[in-house]
């Protein structure tokens, strides 16, 4: 599905992002992987490596356009371009009302999920557009993106900034051959949601309004990543492709 292909990942240290990063580099993808903890994407680089992937590990903080530059521009000198990119890394947390938000951590929500989408879409395009073969973009949302989740007041702003930026960034792309498209992604069983499920009553209400009655699994979301990344997809752009155990069935 992806062989031949330079994908780059953003909160690819744990999670949806080293799930993806397993599954794009097993289906023949060039990965590079990017968080802000050197050591976990250090070990993941060194066992995809290991079954004979190719994959790059770059430190570096979604919020900092510099950051994002170097990785984009690791990318390019070390495997000479960049085909796709899944711009996963997140953070939210739960328990907090609104008044009861402290500003640091409305800052941090907000940076870490929209100016980190944001810094992405501005480094990762201008590279797609140079090479002039076009290319597909996966940012992660969330069912906080369509309604409240429980999740604190931020995240949810936050989601539904990245379901606007993604529409908006496919509509200016798409006769450029560029494909933007978001997960709207449930509650899947990652170390942020088990964070978070210390506010919550039992693991049952995480997916309390799922069709499936149960948490995803991050390479269930990896999946739906995949597909979009790849020509498969070819004729999808704008889209928010729901990944969330029926939620948004009821």
């Amino acid at each position: 599905m992806l062989t031949g292909k330079t994908i780059m990942i953003s909160g690819a240290s744990s999670g949806i992002g080293a799930a993806a990063a397993r599954l794009f580099a097993r289906r023949g993808a060039q990965v590079v992987l990017m968080a802000r903890k050197q050591e976990p994407l250090r070990r993941l680089v060194d066992e995809l490596t290991a079954d004979g992937a190719r994959a790059l590990a770059v430190a570096g903080d979604v919020t900092s356009s510099a950051d994002v530059r170097h990785a984009v521009a690791e990318t390019v000198r070390c495997f000479g371009g960049l085909d796709a990119a899944f711009n996963n890394a997140g953070w939210g947390t739960a328990g907090f009302a609104v008044h009861e938000v402290p500003d640091a951590m409305y800052d941090h929500i907000m940076d870490v999920n929209v100016r980190g989408v944001w810094n992405c879409l501005r480094q990762q395009i201008p590279v797609m557009l140079e090479q002039g073969r076009g290319g597909a973009i996966v940012n992660t949302s969330s069912t906080a993106g369509q309604f409240a989740t429980g999740a604190v007041a931020p995240y949810v702003a936050a989601k539904h900034a990245v379901l606007g930026l993604t529409k908006a960034a496919a509509a200016d792309y798409g006769s450029k051959g560029i494909r933007v498209n978001a997960l709207v992604v449930g509650s899947t069983r990652t170390p942020l949601m088990k964070a978070a499920m210390q506010f919550m009553p039992s693991e049952d209400a995480a997916h309390a309004r799922a069709v499936q009655r149960r948490l995803a699994l991050p390479e269930e979301v990896a999946e739906a990543a995949a597909w979009l990344c790849s020509d498969l997809a070819s004729f999808v752009t704008g889209a928010a492709v729901a990944v969330d155990g029926g939620v948004g069935a009821i």
